[in-house]
């Protein structure tokens, strides 16, 4: 009998669409193609030089080249202490923080910590492609959420409570949102929150995206709004979009003391420390200041009104104003069953298909983020290619 190469945990594991994309795009590049990729989930600056150089000082420190704690450097969860307190509006002690590697480690651990096999886990669709792969890996089901434009693309208490059942351990929650840009309110983050308390019911936060929001919108850390759900609430959270540090792979979580424990002694076997140049690079980014934050934040404002005003003026394409995050996710269902330069697509996957071979634009379709119709296209890469790019998807849409 033939023993199986792969298990059954891994082979049921998808790759991530969005890098399938990226990398799609930069081979075609690569092969001589004029490709426009809006598919990835980067800043397009360079990481400030603030922060290059505290790693270049820690890379002549001896120190930094031996192992260091599994948990992170003392400091740099001492800086996130102070970091959260000035950011989110509420402090947490050293021991409620754990060093990971970047934000995805972050959500990997977080289930692997609270859900075993049978729990469900409610997450909101449109979701992030890696929130469901995370909950199978843990033996968890994922119990999908969801909502449309009509809704902003937020989730209601009324649809959390008719999805929840007794097997039902955490809900995943993202504000600002990949991959569609929506912002909860404060109200509306207070009665998710409170409805949570009263169910038991675990919230895993994201707050990746906390510093770019835009118009009159603002994040907040429902931790801070609702200080008594501290004993049932996780977040993660991380350097990437803030800082430009996607490449740096440094995350963290915060939450209460046991679990984070849990989740220190998981990673020690796992991976051990992260990196400590990168933790050190880390270290001097959330502990300076805001400056460079602001002006990727007025570019990437520059670029989403561009992306939505050009998106909008594509007859038959829906788009909500993204209110926050640098992504954009309109319905392009009206383009079902078209023809589109002599072909025809029946669902966003052979529309993005389409689009990149006649367009050479590349875009992620909705399908990969549970919810078929729409597709994300990141404003983060040059003024000059999002104007090309878009110009190109309106001239093959609107012909």
């Amino acid at each position: 009998m033939t023993k199986k190469r792969i298990s059954d945990r891994i082979a049921s594991i998808s790759e991530s669409a969005t890098m399938a994309v990226t990398n799609k795009a930069r081979e075609l590049k690569a092969a001589g193609e004029p490709v426009i990729g809006f598919g990835a989930g980067e800043p397009d600056f360079p990481t400030p030089d603030h922060i290059v150089e505290a790693a270049v000082a820690a890379c002549r420190e001896p120190s930094n080249h031996r192992y260091g704690p599994a948990s992170g450097l003392p400091e740099l969860r001492e800086a996130l202490v102070d970091k959260t307190e000035r950011d989110s509006k509420w402090r947490p002690e050293t021991a409620q923080i754990l060093i990971t590697n970047g934000g995805k480690h972050a959500v990997y651990n977080s289930c692997a910590v609270l859900i075993d096999p049978g729990d469900e886990v409610l997450l909101p669709a449109p979701y992030w492609t890696t929130y469901p792969e995370a909950i199978a890996l843990a033996g968890g089901t994922t119990v999908e959420v969801p909502t449309s434009i009509d809704s902003e693309f937020k989730v209601t208490v009324e649809q959390l409570e008719a999805a929840t059942t007794s097997s039902t351990k955490a809900l995943f929650f993202v504000s600002p949102s990949n991959p569609t840009g929506a912002v909860y309110s404060a109200e509306e983050m207070v009665a998710i929150g409170r409805w949570a308390i009263e169910k038991g019911i675990w919230i895993i936060t994201d707050e990746i995206y906390e510093h770019l929001t835009y118009d009159d919108h603002e994040h907040h850390s429902i931790r801070a709004l609702l200080p008594e759900i501290e004993d049932q609430c996780l977040i993660v959270n991380g350097v990437a979009k803030t800082y430009a540090m996607t490449g740096w792979r440094v995350g963290w979580m915060i939450g209460p003391a046991d679990v984070i424990s849990a989740a220190g002694n998981h990673q020690s076997h796992a991976t051990s420390n992260v990196a400590n140049i990168s933790q050190r690079a880390a270290l001097a980014a959330v502990s300076g200041g805001l400056e460079d934050v602001i002006k990727m934040r007025e570019s990437f404002d520059r670029r989403r009104k561009m992306m939505n005003e050009m998106l909008s003026a594509i007859e038959g394409v829906e788009v909500l104003a993204p209110q926050g995050a640098f992504y954009a996710f309109p319905d392009f269902s009206a383009f079902y069953d078209r023809d589109i330069a002599g072909k025809k697509a029946h669902n966003t996957l052979e529309l993005a298909a389409i689009i990149l071979e006649e367009a050479k634009v590349a875009i992620v379709p909705g399908e990969a983020f549970g919810s078929p119709g729409y597709a994300r296209l990141s404003f983060a890469l040059g003024d000059a290619d999002l104007e090309e790019g878009l110009t190109r998807l309106a001239q093959l849409l609107n012909s």
